[in-house]
């Protein structure tokens, strides 16, 4: 009888082990490694500043370990390609915003992703007006000077953009339409370049997002002439609006969003969208947001994926009545 129970017990620590063996270990923790937050434009830009600005909170705040890595190109669909064609792991996240998942899809016909199908929304992090601006050595004082002027001399006063195409580029093009005046349009390979030649006065004025301007306005050499917004920006309180000057209904606004590839896990988009919702609810946050000319908003993914159809869809029309091409 000993040797039979003791046989048993055998088998069954035996049979145990299998099973144990074979059963699937425990989901690992998220994140266990280093994550990539993917920034589609060069270094200096609205994008950049905001993306570095989530990566340091993110790496202090949560205790992750995030890294902003820089690839520009193509309007910023080259960052976002590489995104889409990430592992949906959740170690590979991209900025998202209006230029490479709204505007970028309709200007670049050969790309070979759709932001609607390839990309899962995880967390709103800004929206911020574009600034017309000019430097302080210029004869413009206020955008009524810009619009006599152009009126006077169609033509001859020029706008400074981060490149053809841009949110910021469509944003100057939807204000000659409304102002009834012709501007003309000078394309740079992003923000910096754009506003390094409109403090040089190389160009009579620079449309930009107010983060990649913000620094120069402090300094006393950028003079902001007004905000595309429907309100005020809460950074530049004494500057009017495009609507405050005489357009009527004017808004133009951009935001800023981390995505990633389709199909990754819920669990890790939930988690994600949590700690970045906690971040924006900070003061610290909200403050430093706010002092690079943004606005924070949170939103859960489900509302950014609303946000990002509803904007696709609406901007294919305006970006083919500019006749905006990339050459």
């Amino acid at each position: 009888m000993i040797r039979k129970l003791l046989s048993f017990s055998t088998l069954a620590l035996a049979l145990g082990a299998t099973a144990y063996a074979q059963a699937p270990a425990p989901a690992a923790a998220y994140p266990t490694k280093p994550i990539r937050l993917i920034v589609p434009f060069p270094p200096g830009g609205g994008t950049d500043i905001l993306s570095r600005l989530v990566a340091t909170k993110l790496t202090e705040g949560a205790k992750w370990t995030v890294v902003a890595d820089n690839k520009a190109g193509a309007g910023g669909t080259i960052g976002i390609g590489e995104a889409v064609k990430a592992a949906p792991t959740g170690y590979d996240l991209v900025m998202g915003q209006k230029d490479n998942l709204v505007i970028g899809p309709w200007l670049y016909k050969n790309l070979s992703w759709d932001p609607t199908k390839d990309l899962t929304p995880v967390a709103h992090v800004a929206y911020t007006p574009v600034v017309i601006a000019t430097s302080v050595n210029s004869k413009y004082k206020t955008l009524a000077d810009v619009v006599n002027g152009a009126k006077a001399a169609p033509g001859t006063i020029t706008y400074g953009s981060p490149g053809n195409g841009t949110s910021i580029h469509l944003a100057g093009h939807l204000f000659e339409q409304a102002a009834g005046v012709k501007l003309s349009h000078i394309p740079y390979k992003g923000s910096n370049p754009a506003l390094m030649d409109a403090l040089a006065g190389n160009v009579d004025l620079l449309v930009s997002s107010l983060p990649s301007a913000m620094g120069q306005i402090k300094a006393g050499k950028l003079r902001p002439l007004a905000v595309t917004s429907a309100k005020r920006s809460s950074s530049l309180p004494d500057v009017p609006t495009v609507a405050e000057s005489g357009f009527k209904d004017f808004d133009v606004s951009t935001w800023y969003g981390v995505f990633a590839p389709a199909g990754t896990p819920a669990a890790v988009v939930t988690t994600v969208n949590a700690e970045i919702n906690k971040l924006l609810a900070t003061a610290d946050m909200k403050a430093a947001i706010q002092a690079q000319g943004a606005e924070p908003e949170a939103m859960s993914p489900a509302q950014l994926g609303t946000l990002l159809k509803k904007e696709y869809t609406q901007w294919k029309g305006i970006v083919e009545a500019s006749g905006a091409k990339i050459e």
